[in-house]
């Protein structure tokens, strides 16, 4: 059987990088709901009809577990669909725990970027009350990337001026790690780097949710001996288009070459 994978868009394909190199001999579908992104600016009770539309079909496919590979998504709707469906569903969130819990310097900051309904979300709420007793926890929401990346733009030219825009305001210096709290923003790992000081971590919450699939798998004994093939949906649509595919291989090449 197949592991499914599920975002509003392509931002999951970075999480799904990761699980191709961690369980590799496992079978892939990845569905993204390219009708309905992004999700971040829309309300919540729409984007959970969005989610569970999705994740309905998905079931449909014969998945053995699902991992909704967005931020967004898990805080909007994990603990209902943990309720209504029996199989294994793996969220994320973003990596606010290592980002606190690690930091070495009382007098350094952490900046959390994400969409903003993830920011506003009562789940991280909740997390960065328990965790950030310094109160050392700043908060960005950058919808930009999630626009750019949908559109397959990662031109530096283009991108970089946003980027610095958003991060003007921020004394950068103060900050020893900065989270990616949205699967989207991986895919610019490489600029932000060239825009933070070298001191400053970059983190997301990819290989934390891939190493919480896989323990599921093995302790469920649900680990196969497949082929690491993926079929890929839109919104509920194959995607058997050539230049759709391509453009789908080439995100995977561009992870492969980011280097931070």
């Amino acid at each position: 059987m197949q592991i499914g994978f599920f975002d509003s868009g392509i931002g999951g394909i970075t999480v799904l990088h990761d699980a191709l190199k961690m369980l590799p001999h496992e079978d892939y579908i990845y569905y993204a709901d390219t009708l309905n992104v992004p999700y971040g600016p829309k309300p919540k009770d729409e984007v959970k009809k969005h989610i569970f539309n999705a994740i309905e079909f998905i079931i449909e496919q014969r998945v053995k577990a699902i991992v909704i590979a967005c931020n967004t998504a898990t805080s909007v709707a994990i603990e209902d669909l943990r309720s209504k469906y029996s199989i294994p569903i793996i969220g994320m969130e973003p990596a606010v725990k290592p980002a606190v819990e690690k930091n070495n310097d009382v007098n350094k900051r952490v900046l959390v970027t994400a969409t903003a309904l993830t920011l506003k979300e009562e789940k991280l709420q909740n997390l960065i009350t328990k965790l950030d007793n310094e109160h050392i926890v700043d908060l960005l929401p950058l919808p930009g990337l999630v626009q750019f990346s949908e559109s397959f733009e990662f031109n530096e030219q283009i991108v970089l001026p946003y980027l610095q825009e958003q991060l003007f305001k921020y004394d950068l210096n103060k900050y020893e790690t900065v989270v990616l709290g949205c699967t989207h923003f991986s895919f610019y790992k490489d600029m932000f780097r060239k825009l933070l000081p070298s001191h400053t971590n970059i983190i997301d919450g990819n290989i934390g949710t891939v190493k919480n699939l896989k323990r599921i798998l093995e302790e469920t004994n649900s680990l196969n001996e497949g082929n690491g093939n993926i079929i890929f949906y839109n919104s509920g649509y194959k995607v058997e288009d050539k230049a759709k595919l391509d453009k789908y291989s080439k995100l995977f090449k561009r992870l492969d070459d980011i280097d931070v």
